[in-house]
């Protein structure tokens, strides 16, 4: 019992530690690619503090944790002061509490004669997404507390947005998870690794759902272009404008966390995990033939390198998609994401109830019959989806000479009303 919580306790502040720090280096990653997609400088000044060894300006991190840490921590006087203070830390257990379910790798060999050592912190949960909702659902609260706390329109506006679209984008965000449930028959993530192993990556079989879960998932992460809840030119900083110091860290770190869980579902879920194709092994325990220890941390590392990918990805959303109106991200959702997501998962509870009749008939593979079914339906939707929902802003042109009658009217209608 000593050495499970031992282990237990170990793996939490590792994974705290690495998040803490990976967070801090992606601000600086995403800064510099800030920076390169808009064709100037990044931080590159700060680095080895007391010296002019800049390396790069990997220090700035440092510098910008420092800076918060020694910060005014001031409370304005109209605020509920006992929600004011809950809801960053709320947010941000939340963020971190999603990572108890989160599988790193697959196991390490045993330990002193002890078993192998899952690599997550709570392993074995048998209904690992549901937890995942469950918590993450919990930020929605932080957010709601901070913005009403904060006694502040912008703030409350901002509050009243980010409930209306965390709630909304919710539910296609579930029904692209439903699917790949229906697919795998678990809701535990290291099983759905496992069965991706064994049957192909679920992004290859089911197209439509991997679009409709990334899309749902940067909506919940708040980041442009769906940062309608703290876009500062509306609503100077959203739900957090009345925060400074420490509390405001704590919200730009929980809203970072919801971004790299974000690149970590869309892995699991759909581009196999740390799977490749010559790294599959056992669903127990660590084999092949690069064996043990280096197996299981070149298991790890393969995770990394693909959520890596999927948060640089996000990074170039985020300064290359100009931000939506509200009313088109809510069209988005209930006019777009949520129809598509039914379509996905019915054609999935189809294809799971009669696929080996079908395939058998046609004298295909079941799995190749599911990944023709599933691009097919992506490529219908498509077209359907452009055909019947119109482009976001999309208006018909004046005639020649309209406008300049328009901006006569009001001239005209002065001149009528004065004597």
């Amino acid at each position: 019992m000593l050495l499970l919580a031992v282990e237990a306790f170990v793996k939490i502040a590792l994974v705290i530690a690495g998040l803490m720090g990976g967070t801090s280096y992606l601000v600086l990653l995403e800064r510099r690619m800030a920076a390169w997609i808009q064709d100037r400088r990044g931080p590159n000044r700060v680095g080895i503090p007391l010296t002019k060894i800049r390396i790069f300006g990997l220090g700035q991190p440092i510098a910008d944790g420092v800076k918060f840490i020694f910060k005014e921590e001031f409370t304005p006087g109209h605020v509920n002061r006992l929600l004011y203070f809950v809801a960053p830390v709320l947010l941000l257990s939340a963020a971190l509490a999603v990572f108890a379910v989160v599988p790193f790798g697959s196991v390490l060999p045993p330990v002193l004669g002890g078993e192998p050592i899952e690599l997550v912190i709570a392993p074995g949960v048998n209904v690992g997404m549901l937890y995942v909702f469950a918590v993450g659902g919990i930020a929605v609260y932080g957010v709601i507390l901070g913005a009403w706390a904060s006694n502040n329109k912008y703030a409350f506006y901002g509050g009243l947005r980010s409930a209306a679209q965390l709630i909304s984008y919710e539910i296609p965000l579930g029904l692209g998870v439903l699917g790949v449930v229906l697919m795998t028959g678990s809701l535990q993530l290291d099983k759905i690794i496992t069965q991706q192993a064994a049957h192909g990556w679920n992004v290859l079989v089911q197209p439509l759902g991997f679009f409709v879960f990334a899309v749902a998932a940067l909506a919940e992460s708040g980041r442009l272009p769906f940062d309608l809840s703290e876009s500062e030119q509306e609503l100077v900083g959203g739900y957090h404008t009345e925060y400074s110091g420490i509390k405001l860290m704590m919200f730009l770190v929980a809203e970072f966390l919801h971004m790299i869980v974000a690149a970590f579902l869309i892995v699991i879920l759909f581009f196999g995990g740390w799977h490749l194709p010559w790294i599959t092994g056992s669903e127990h325990m660590v084999s092949g033939w690069l064996g043990g220890w280096l197996e299981a941390f070149l298991r790890v590392g393969v995770l990394l390198a693909k959520v890596l990918a999927v948060i640089l990805f996000f990074m170039v959303a985020r300064w290359s998609w100009p931000r939506f109106r509200f009313d088109q991200l809510m069209v988005l959702a209930w006019k777009v994401m949520l129809p598509l997501g039914m379509v996905n998962l019915v054609v999935l509870a189809v294809l799971v109830e009669y696929g080996k009749q079908m395939a058998d008939a046609l004298g295909v593979g079941e799995v190749v019959l599911v990944a023709a079914v599933g691009w097919i339906t992506l490529v219908v939707s498509w077209v359907v989806t452009a055909a019947i929902i119109p482009a976001p802003g999309q208006s018909q042109a004046l005639p020649i000479g309209a406008a300049d009658s328009i901006d006569a009217e009001p001239a005209q209608q002065r001149e009528e009303i004065e004597p």
